[in-house]
């Protein structure tokens, strides 16, 4: 039986992994091999990191409102239930975001919550 020399397509395959291992160091970059199992963690871990990212933005969203509603002499707690109580349809990264830029703002919502 002849030998098969892979040709384009395997080629082609090699090239799409060692391209997202660009940046790597050693052999890491250049190697197929501990390229394509560098690549496969880095394309896990980035996954990963996108749903941690959306945790970590809503602790920083409910410690910002949580503060200043103490400002208020509030709980966190106690508040987002009156908002929800009244019916007020705002998410918690604008509420943080107006809690951080426009303070007034902020405690004109949590009058109308009263």
């Amino acid at each position: 039986m002849s030998r098969v020399r892979r040709g384009f397509k395997a080629r082609a395959r090699r090239n799409k992994v060692l391209k997202l291992a660009k940046g790597f160091h050693f052999s890491r970059r250049t190697k197929y091999y501990h390229a394509s199992e560098t690549v496969k963690r880095a394309l896990h871990y980035r996954y990963i990191g996108r749903r941690l990212l959306k945790r970590d933005m809503r602790k920083l969203w409910i410690v910002r409102i949580s503060a200043a509603a103490k400002l208020l002499g509030t709980s966190y707690s106690k508040f987002m239930g009156q908002l929800k109580k009244n019916n007020v349809e705002i998410n918690r990264k604008m509420l943080a975001e107006i809690a951080a830029r426009d303070f007034e703002g902020f405690k004109a919502i949590y009058e109308s919550t009263k």
